[in-house]
């Protein structure tokens, strides 16, 4: 891996699944929200579950220009409320903006990766860290109660640019705040599909299968931890 980075001098890193992981095991359905809604979902198939996520998520998805946290917490009142709709939970008001606060302000649902920090400050004294993350705006509180904040001089989040990964504009947007050519980067990334628009700049592309459901077949360079990075 040394080989690789030797050259490079901007490290990009995803947040989810590459930095940290939902406390949970899922990154909208908090332990808050399995508190509330307790039993009711036991009725519903995976497949019944996530389609229900997935009708909810077009709000978010159409709509993801987010200045600040209280637009973030009115948002997942209106995804967590759609939530409860398809699934007929019957959740009320008050449950529904319980579930929405907790998501927004809660840094409790996330959990750092134990090498995470050790592998980011040795990473920093020999390259430029940056991040390209789909989040929403409390991403730097949440980053702040991991502990990785301080190690990153770059961040480009979907929310200030009002599309997802792998559009090109949030590639473009992080090679710009860098000054560096693409060729001079590396993207670390879960997913294949953002990886191959980070590629398709000409950026370096690394999967990372912390989550065992990142662990596919892949053209690119594979690590199951970050601290393969500095073998």
């Amino acid at each position: 891996m040394y080989d690789l980075l030797k050259d490079k001098k901007v490290i990009f890193f995803d947040v989810g699944y590459t930095l940290d992981y939902p406390a949970s095991g899922d990154w909208m359905f908090t332990k808050k929200f399995y508190e509330i809604v307790g039993d009711k979902l036991s009725g519903y198939s995976p497949e019944e579950i996530q389609r229900a996520k997935e009708l909810s998520m077009q709000f978010l998805e159409q709509n993801h220009l987010v200045k600040g946290t209280e637009e973030e917490y009115q948002q997942f009142i209106r995804f967590y409320s759609d939530i409860s709709r398809y699934l007929n939970l019957s959740l009320t008001t008050e449950e529904v903006k319980a579930i929405a606060y907790d998501r927004t302000n809660n840094m409790d649902n996330y959990i750092v990766y134990p090498d995470a920090k050790v592998v980011l400050e040795e990473l920093s004294k020999t390259h430029m860290l940056g991040i390209i993350s789909d989040t929403w705006p409390s991403i730097e509180q949440q980053l702040c109660a991991i502990g990785v904040r301080d190690y990153f001089t770059i961040s480009t989040y979907s929310c200030e640019l009002g599309k997802f990964k792998p559009d090109e504009l949030l590639y473009r947007d992080a090679l710009r705040k860098s000054g560096c050519k693409a060729e001079e980067t590396v993207f670390i990334d879960d997913a294949t599909r953002n990886l191959e628009g980070a590629a398709k700049l000409g950026i370096t592309p690394i999967l990372i299968a912390a989550n065992p459901a990142s662990d596919v077949d892949s053209p690119y360079l594979k690590i199951h931890s970050l601290s393969e990075l500095l073998k």
